[in-house]
């Protein structure tokens, strides 16, 4: 086997049966939820109306590590997964780097991403309480791709709501939720009190993934025997997601190394937290030879609540219909810029990972739209994966800390999570290679005025 094919899978038996929940294990528990109202912390039966009744419970979950998978969702589990886990030595010959890069790549799910992970679930938990009608948001599309697939397998009805922007620079993503029969609206939208809102202030506004959940959860909540659905951001979906560190673990060791680094692109956090969480219960153990590692979230700069917002509550959409979540933010009312990484134009980041940022457990870094796409095409001439624009986030910055240690001769094991692939996002790999893409530069004040604008939001 040459060293550019050299992949590690589990056999069926080795697909993990529990997702872990590393609330269970934290020093440090995240701060609760509260009512936007009330300022009063919330409890799972607060969050039965809105989601699937388990998908509640796992959300305030603090006490279980480890939660079982049900059966029927392992059994469809076990339709793409286990997926490999690769050693990228052509990349590693390309960068002239003594690191040792491994990617675990969930492009290979029939979505094209990791957001099947917590599709099938959510999709099982609705089904199985009866639900017939689920409403969701999606940016670049993955999520809502992987929705109404799942949605199909367990007979639901799907609306998504995806972003303008997204909905008009991915067409062929659309087609894809349509061909599983979902309906798919433009956010924002005149179907909804919140877009009608939107749109009467801004009629040109391009959408953001706020607005988009503003719309799935009104919906939600005026749809008879109809739950909402997430893709990224909550507990629970981080919780689903840990499928893919669990099994990362298992294949390392079949490498016979550990990850000195591991990184992943960051929107919301579930796929940061799914190939994350299972290494990082080591380091918050302190166990001996697993304590060290390193855990980088590679942002957008144009979207960067890790690296320049503050932590804050927050609503979890533009329009505020959600609780207020304990988060680094950049404001329910920030504006993002109209980047190719759809998946991670997002205000704010997911509540267990915000708490982890703040114990200085993980790190965070902030990557420039022109940079990512350097950094997948380096990875698709090496690699012969085109990876999706989001992905690219997670590569830029493996290449960073590869040079690094190129720089100092260190010979460091890193692992990142190639979270998708762009086989669907090939217009903006045009507009890249055409030169018609550009950075994008915040104003501090403007950034500040809107993160302010929460302060009578908090407690």
């Amino acid at each position: 086997m040459s060293k550019q094919r050299k992949r590690y899978f589990l056999n069926e038996e080795e697909i993990p049966n529990q997702w872990y929940n590393i609330q269970a294990d934290m020093v440090t528990k995240p701060l609760p939820p509260v009512h936007p109202a009330t300022k009063k912390p919330l409890t799972p039966e607060d969050l039965y109306p809105l989601f699937a009744k388990e998908c509640a419970d796992q959300e305030l979950n603090q006490t279980d590590a480890w939660i079982d998978i049900p059966e029927e969702v392992r059994e469809k589990y076990k339709y793409y997964r286990s997926t490999p886990l690769v050693r990228a030595y052509a990349l590693e010959k390309a960068l002239g780097t003594p690191a040792h890069i491994y990617f675990k790549n969930e492009s290979v799910s029939p979505m094209g991403s990791h957001k099947l992970n917590s599709a099938i679930p959510q999709a099982y938990y609705c089904m199985t309480e009866g639900v017939s009608n689920v409403t969701t948001e999606t940016g670049a599309g993955q999520w809502g791709a992987s929705l109404s697939y799942a949605g199909s397998m367990f007979g639901l009805n799907i609306a998504v709501y995806q972003v303008k922007i997204s909905y008009e620079q991915k067409p062929y993503r659309r087609s894809i939720m349509q061909t599983f029969g979902a309906q798919v609206t433009p956010s924002p939208s005149m179907s909804t009190r919140a877009g009608k809102d939107i749109l009467t202030n801004d009629p040109n506004n391009q959408g953001s993934l706020g607005t988009a959940i503003s719309e799935a959860v009104e919906l939600a909540t005026t749809t008879p025997n109809c739950k909402y659905c997430l893709g990224s951001v909550l507990n629970h979906v981080s919780l689903h997601q840990t499928v893919i560190g669990l099994e990362a673990e298992k294949q390392m060791e079949m490498a016979g190394e550990y990850p000195d680094i591991v990184i992943a692109c960051f929107g919301g956090g579930s796929n940061f937290g799914g190939l994350a969480f299972p290494f990082m219960r080591h380091r918050i153990k302190g166990e001996n030879g697993k304590s060290h590692t390193r855990f980088i979230a590679a942002e957008p700069a144009s979207c960067p609540k890790l690296t320049r917002g503050e932590f804050k509550y927050d609503f979890g959409d533009e329009a505020g219909y959600t609780p207020l979540l304990p988060m680094f933010t950049l404001g329910h009312n920030f504006k993002p810029a109209n980047i190719h990484a759809g998946g991670l134009r997002y205000h704010g980041a997911g509540v267990i990972v915000s708490q982890l940022l703040k114990d200085g457990l993980m790190e965070a870094v902030d990557i420039e739209q022109l940079e990512s796409f350097e950094a997948g095409c380096l990875f698709a001439k090496t690699e012969g994966i085109i990876p999706a624009p989001e992905s690219c986030h997670a590569i830029a910055a493996t290449i960073r800390e590869a040079l690094k240690c190129k720089e100092t001769g260190e010979e460091k094991v890193i692992l990142f999570n190639l979270s998708g692939h762009g086989l669907v996002d090939m217009a903006a790999y045009d507009q890249y290679l055409a030169g018609n893409l550009q950075n994008y530069h915040l104003d501090e004040n403007t950034l500040k005025a809107d993160i302010e604008s929460l302060d009578n939001l908090q407690p």
